[in-house]
């Protein structure tokens, strides 16, 4: 065998249960830093309930004096997009043939078509993931097609528009002279931005929920630092590596977008970004929209494997005053 030819298609319940909800609940939409909503129904909208003031009364045998729940919520526009790969027959059989072999539970020598199915649909999921989470952080309508990533809005295109709405900011130069003789910059920068964050963004530490979202520069900067700590506990991680980075108990994630920032003219290079987990939101919808599905197929005009997924995708944030975002303009 060197070619995959059987046609496969996911539509309705059985497009959500075998390919996007895997890949959107659990560990894998853990592993995205934010919130996901999955299949919501549309219109999608961004909620966050307030704590409600005084609820305390004067006890009283008749009537109603209840306080209303306090709310805010956004609407978040979901836009329809297409993930299309095609892979030539000997490259793809290649390909799906490497993740069968890797597993210790298949009998190579009798491969069911349940095996390949399972295994080319790992491999388009890994795909379409990876697109979506480089697009929910780098994308821009605006883009040209040429550039790529142009499917919806993504976070850093938002921030940047709403700079001017109440958000808290700050620019980052690594050249000036009291910043690059700083021997622990990074970890002033991400003081200086918790110190000037919103009141609101403080308060919320206590819940677990702060996340400072860094490029891949910061982020080694700030370990090299942790590193240089004179302590046998510093001794163990130069050996060990470290399991997570933190500042003041609050987690410092690599978005490891390097590779997809560094061609974009309209993207900062290096960032960080200081906010709630729950006030980020990815949402991506199957369910709601006619003409979503998977495919794939074997065109044997071109002797190529082809895999094309139409779904609705789409992020935002909701509260300008629960983001402190530094960058190098």
């Amino acid at each position: 065998m060197s070619k995959i030819e059987n046609s496969k298609i996911y539509l309705g319940k059985e497009l959500e249960a075998v390919f996007f909800r895997p890949m959107l609940t659990g560990k894998e939409a853990d592993a995205l830093g934010v919130r996901v909503l999955y299949n919501v129904p549309a219109p999608t909208t961004l909620r966050m309930w307030k704590r409600s003031g005084d609820i305390l009364q004067k006890y009283s045998s008749t009537g109603w004096n209840g306080v209303q729940s306090d709310k805010v919520q956004k609407a978040l526009e979901l836009a329809q997009v297409k993930a299309e790969t095609g892979y030539s027959a000997q490259d793809y059989f290649n390909l799906v043939y490497e993740n069968i072999a890797g597993r210790a539970d298949v009998n190579m020598d009798d491969l069911s078509g349940t095996e390949l199915e399972a295994a080319e649909t790992a491999l388009f999921k890994e795909s379409i993931a990876e697109s979506i989470r480089a697009t929910m952080w780098v994308g821009n309508t605006a883009r040209a097609d040429s550039l790529g990533y142009n499917t919806f809005d993504g976070f850093l295109h938002r921030i940047l528009a709403a700079l001017d709405n109440g958000m808290t900011y700050m620019q980052y130069d690594p050249t000036d002279p009291e910043v690059e003789e700083d021997p622990n910059r990074i970890e002033s920068l991400f003081a200086n931005m918790l110190e000037a964050s919103h009141a609101a963004l403080k308060e919320l530490k206590s819940q677990g929920n702060l996340v400072i979202f860094a490029t891949s520069d910061l982020c080694s900067e700030y370990e090299a630092t942790l590193d240089k700590a004179a302590l046998d506990s510093a001794w163990l991680s130069r050996q060990n590596g470290h399991n997570g980075l933190f500042f003041r108990g609050i987690p410092v994630v690599d978005v490891q977008l390097s590779k997809y920032l560094a061609p974009l003219p309209d993207m900062p290079k290096t960032f960080a970004l200081l906010t709630d987990r729950r006030n980020l939101t990815l949402a991506v919808n199957t369910s709601d929209f006619p003409g979503t599905e998977v495919r794939m197929w074997y065109n044997p005009d071109e002797m190529q494997n082809r895999q094309r997924a139409i779904f609705m995708a789409g992020c935002d944030f909701l509260l300008d005053e629960l983001i402190t975002f530094a960058w190098i303009p």
